[in-house]
């Protein structure tokens, strides 16, 4: 393996100069190449960082730049042909989210990357953010109790897409946040939402979904709202936990509250529910980009031949239910039954620093 990991990105919208950044800081990497179809935007990120060639042509990265890896972050109807040639052409593969527009697609290319030995990753970012990470913490060592449910907030006016709809272009982050802390895919999806703006095209969607043991999940998406909202409420049977991904400091936020069944009661005039309202707890979590994190992530794949956190099967998971979204869509919200894929391999992502687990007092 080179010293020097040599390393290529496709698109330099409004996503790929972030990649950029993050990928010519990080040591062992050489970000080679650049390219983009717009003259303009190459040419800008070319005078920050000169030492960068820079092409309009997608097979020049394919053919003779001597790239071991290729980072697609491209409109999401490119990111199936593009990730399917680079693998072909041997090269270590990270695509942005959504995947690819089919789980077949995704199906062939996680094919594709296993016959060639290469990795291939998919940019579901918020499984690297330690905030995200603090909560799977917290659910799992069971200080909030049983999870009943999630909902989810990803709100904000604009930017509007073209060729997919708000669920496909929001809502993959927070669907990537509930199959990790889940850990299972839903049994059932059902979605319902409106075209305000562009005919055909959903700006405004909820998303419901139903695990096992009685949980379930709501996204709520949205193109049109005036302020910028991406939260999430994880509700327990003992605590709650409300993550604010827009707050410049606290972003987790446990809520001591709860609502508790009495176990026996003779007459409706002695049932009464028990309403318990506690704290609210701030756990400290060190804060890091976890776009580098999980830029780091993708080339010690590469180097180690580790399985990544984000694994093509991952990213299909996230695509089966955009599928079944859209399909409920269709048929006006109906409720639509998920098969479970055969090959899961949902882990946990490796640790990054965080504070020692001092949760909540029981």
């Amino acid at each position: 393996m080179k010293t020097n990991l040599h390393v290529g990105v496709v698109g330099c919208g409004y996503w790929g100069p972030n990649l950029v950044r993050n990928l010519r800081a990080l040591p062992h990497c050489q970000l080679q190449q650049i390219c983009d179809t717009n003259p303009q935007r190459l040419a800008h990120l070319r005078q920050l960082y000169p030492e960068i060639k820079g092409t309009t042509e997608y097979a020049d990265l394919l053919n003779g730049a001597d790239l071991d890896a290729i980072i697609i972050a491209t409109p999401v109807r490119f990111h199936y042909p593009m990730a399917k040639a680079s693998l072909l052409a041997g090269k270590h593969t990270f695509v942005e989210k959504p995947m690819a527009t089919s789980t077949a697609e995704c199906e062939e290319l996680i094919q594709i990357a296993e016959e060639r030995g290469l990795v291939l990753m998919v940019g579901h970012t918020f499984l690297f953010s330690p905030p995200v990470r603090k909560i799977k913490e917290i659910i799992d060592a069971g200080d909030i109790g049983d999870l009943r449910y999630i909902t989810a907030r990803r709100l904000n006016l604009g930017l509007f897409q073209k060729d997919i709809n708000v669920t496909w272009d929001l809502a993959p982050h927070d669907i990537s946040i509930i199959l990790y802390v889940m850990d299972q895919m839903p049994e059932v999806a059902a979605c319902w939402g409106n075209a305000h703006v562009t005919p055909g095209i959903e700006d405004v969607t909820t998303l419901y979904l139903g695990f096992g043991r009685n949980r379930t999940a709501t996204i709520h998406s949205s193109w049109l709202d005036p302020k910028k909202v991406r939260e999430m409420t994880f509700v327990g049977s003992r605590r709650m936990i409300v993550y604010d991904d827009v707050a410049m400091n606290e972003k987790i936020k446990i809520y001591d509250a709860r609502v508790e069944r009495p176990p026996h009661y003779d007459t409706f005039a002695e049932f009464q529910y028990s309403y318990h309202y506690g704290d609210v707890y701030v756990p400290y979590v060190k804060q890091e980009e976890p776009l580098k994190l999980e830029c780091q992530h993708f080339l010690e794949c590469i180097r180690t031949g580790r399985r990544p956190i984000t694994c093509g099967e991952r990213g299909r998971d996230v695509v089966k239910i955009l599928e079944t979204s859209s399909q409920s869509l269709r048929e006006n919200g109906a409720k639509q039954l998920l098969e479970v894929p055969r090959r899961n391999h949902h882990q946990s992502p490796p640790p990054v620093p965080v504070a020692a687990p001092s949760l909540v007092p029981a």
